[in-house]
């Protein structure tokens, strides 16, 4: 699949086939989280896949009771290592969200490249889904999707997007 019609198409999904994933492609779109940029090459991630359904179930409270989220063959959880790295002056221990994110995000795009789909899960309990997935000390929950075979097409192109114009400038805000 071409890259831009990937990121176009990338869509929210929130109903999935209980279809398995093939070893293989659930490889691929690992190893995309894995060669990720990181500051200093730090890579402070790691991520878990949920698989078990008594987890599974669990894992809905935790997530603001997104009933969805369980439906799919598996849930990846983004944990992030805290690192005393201060990103512009003021992200201090929390710098690794954003290179968890960035490797969060070409999980997600090489899911969809792969035919499946992901909702990037914002809204859960980090001390609830740290003590149900056993993080280790120093690490915090950064993201959560859901993994799996939408149950109907809904990879189209976005509508109610901002124009570019109202989105950059240029030398000044």
């Amino acid at each position: 699949m071409e890259f831009y019609e990937v990121i176009r198409t990338r869509r929210s999904v929130r109903s999935f086939k209980k279809d398995s994933i093939p070893k293989e492609v659930l490889d691929r779109v690992l190893d995309a989280s894995r060669v990720a940029p990181s500051g200093s090459n730090r890579q402070p991630w790691k991520f878990i896949l949920v698989k078990d359904e008594t987890l599974k179930q669990k894992m809905i409270s935790a997530c603001d009771h997104q009933k969805f989220i369980a439906d799919a063959p598996l849930i990846v959880v983004a944990c992030g290592q805290k690192l005393s790295f201060n990103r512009g002056g003021y992200m201090k221990e929390m710098s690794m969200l954003i290179d968890v994110s960035i490797a969060f995000t070409h999980l997600i795009l090489a899911a969809r490249a792969e035919g499946l789909g992901t909702c990037w899960i914002g809204a859960f309990n980090n001390d609830e889904i740290k003590k149900l997935l056993q993080v280790a000390e120093g690490y915090e929950v950064v993201a959560a999707t859901p993994l799996g075979y939408p149950s109907e097409n809904v990879f189209t192109e976005p509508r109610g997007r901002k124009k570019l114009d109202e989105i950059v400038s240029e030398n000044k805000f």
